[in-house]
């Protein structure tokens, strides 16, 4: 089997180039191009329906491509002797739905994938889970099932869930839409923390206000490509496209 060319990290984490995915007649990314580099927060922006989702599952291979290139650190995603579960060890991802096993507690449903999918030492994974949950601020949960947490905390034990595969790079996708406002706060919160750490991460968010603190550069996508992208300051004060312009007096 071929090894991947050696990556370093003064490459990008992520390179996109040209994408385009089509769910039947209907094209949802249409020559997309963009680069993570390590410690990079990248927020994606752009009205429902622009491509913003499907990008992120086409860089975890949860979706295929039609045309193009995604390359994780060096590795073709779409290479078909992929190893997905390596891919998904370096790439930790977070949904809207927190999808967490309601039967299992905070504690396990954290545990879950390193003990059962890396086969690791349950006492040493055990520790770690437990620093997680406390770094996303819900010591005290461990043993709470999923029922009994709040959307928010829900949230931030998917959060710890996949930190607990040590990932190089975090892809959050829209986590607070299905939360209430007092919650979306303490997820944002424990997201801005992981970016002041140095964790990568591509966020696609509604989130104006937390886009604008958090980025270190945000892209506008609308109807599958890239309108326009810059770093916060100059994109939120002298957006140059129409659609960007229009996106934004609607929402901020």
């Amino acid at each position: 089997m071929a090894t991947a060319p050696a990556w370093t990290p003064a490459e990008p984490l992520i390179r996109i180039a040209d994408v385009h995915k089509a769910f039947g007649a209907v094209t949802v990314l249409s020559g997309v191009s963009l680069e993570v580099m390590k410690g990079e927060v990248i927020c994606v922006i752009g009205p429902s329906g622009s491509g913003k989702s499907t990008l992120l599952r086409c860089i975890n291979a949860l979706v295929p491509i039609e045309k193009g290139s995604i390359q994780v650190e060096g590795q073709e995603v779409n290479d078909p002797k992929l190893d997905k579960l390596a891919l998904r060890r370096k790439v930790g991802m977070v949904f809207q739905q927190y999808n967490l096993f309601p039967h299992k507690t905070a504690l396990q449903n954290v545990m879950m994938a390193p003990v059962h999918v890396l086969r690791e030492d349950k006492a040493e994974v055990e520790a770690r889970a437990r620093r997680l949950l406390k770094k996303v601020r819900l010591e005290g949960k461990e043993a709470s099932y999923p029922g009994e947490l709040s959307g928010g905390q829900q949230q931030r034990v998917a959060i710890a869930r996949s930190l607990a595969m040590n990932p190089d790079v975090m892809l959050f996708d829209e986590v607070t839409a299905a939360l209430d406002p007092e919650t979306v706060k303490e997820v944002l919160v424990t997201i801005r923390e992981l970016a002041e750490e140095g964790m990568t991460c591509l966020i696609v968010t509604h989130e104006m206000g937390f886009a604008r603190e958090v980025a270190g550069h945000i892209y506008f996508t609308d109807r599958g490509v890239i309108v326009e992208h810059g770093p916060p300051k100059e994109f939120f004060a002298n957006a140059r496209d129409p659609r960007t312009q229009q996106f934004l007096s609607q929402i901020l």
